[in-house]
């Protein structure tokens, strides 16, 4: 029988080559986010969030009025209007065109990701609006504008709280966003617009505190994905999220409106709150 040569049988297995963006960041790393509360004096709640170069301005309204379909329900609503501003992006988009089908898409679930956290029987026949106005777009700008518009949402029922108009806890839970996606065939955490124009997959993963998915947005750009891809691309939202989730809860979590929810670790043994990346915060 016909052995192979021993230099052949004995070669040690080549090592991974580390996969290196970019930006310089690793493939499980996401871009530095910051939180500034109270940016709008006139607003009953906001703030300004930044990922990288990400940045969304996200301010609460609160007004006496509900839709007509709500009325004499004893129930509030919350809803979201998003616009990009003409130079958020590298050549100017006209004021005209932001109100198309890719607004009105990205308007609905910032709404749908926070009534999912909200108790809309808590603070009466009232109605919040979010507005998300994106000054500079450097990808991932819906799921920036939840992680925003979350804060501003709380900080609206802490002014709602000290005018004596809640009934209740108004928050069930907290609710992040983020971008995952197949680069090179290397899943990848927050892709910024160089890598969301490049990427083969590309999936926004919406989830609350407690783990639990509100949306689920994946496209298969230029090549069709497995369910282990898949698997793995939800992983590691929810390592992002998680992150997310912990640099809210810094910022806004003494109030006493946000529950103590913990996400339960995922089947790949991650940890409920992984360390802060360079750059998280908020003011």
């Amino acid at each position: 029988m016909t052995r192979q040569p021993e230099a052949i049988r004995n070669r040690p297995a080549p090592a991974p080559v580390p996969v290196t963006r970019h930006d310089g960041r690793a493939p499980r790393q996401s871009r530095p986010l910051k939180f500034e509360r109270g940016v709008i004096a006139h607003a009953e709640g906001s703030a300004m969030v930044h990922m990288g170069r990400t940045r969304v301005l996200c301010t609460a309204s609160v007004e006496e009025r509900v839709p007509n379909w709500l009325r004499g329900q004893g129930k509030g609503w919350v809803t979201a209007e998003y616009a990009m501003l003409p130079r958020a992006t590298g050549e100017r988009t006209p004021r005209s065109s932001q109100t198309g089908g890719r607004a009105q898409e990205i308007q609905r679930l910032i709404g749908r990701s926070l009534r999912a956290v909200t108790d809309l029987t808590a603070f009466g026949e009232r109605i919040i609006i979010l507005d998300c106005d994106v000054i500079e777009a450097d990808a991932g700008t819906r799921t920036a504008a939840i992680n925003g518009a979350m804060v501003a949402l709380h900080d609206a029922f802490v002014t709602l709280s000290n005018r004596g108009h809640l009934k209740g806890p108004p928050l069930r839970d907290a609710v992040a966003a983020i971008s995952v996606g197949i680069i090179d065939g290397v899943p990848c955490l927050d892709l910024d617009y160089a890598e969301d124009s490049a990427a083969h997959v590309d999936m926004n993963v919406v989830m609350t505190g407690a783990g639990r998915y509100v949306e689920v947005q994946g496209t298969g750009e230029t090549t069709t994905f497995t369910d282990a891809e898949l698997r793995l691309l939800l992983s590691l939202a929810r390592t992002g999220i998680r992150r997310v989730l912990a640099s809210q809860r810094r910022l806004i979590g003494s109030s006493g409106l946000l529950p103590e929810v913990v996400m339960p670790a995922g089947k790949d043994g991650a940890e409920a709150v992984e360390p802060e990346e360079p750059g998280e915060g908020g003011a």
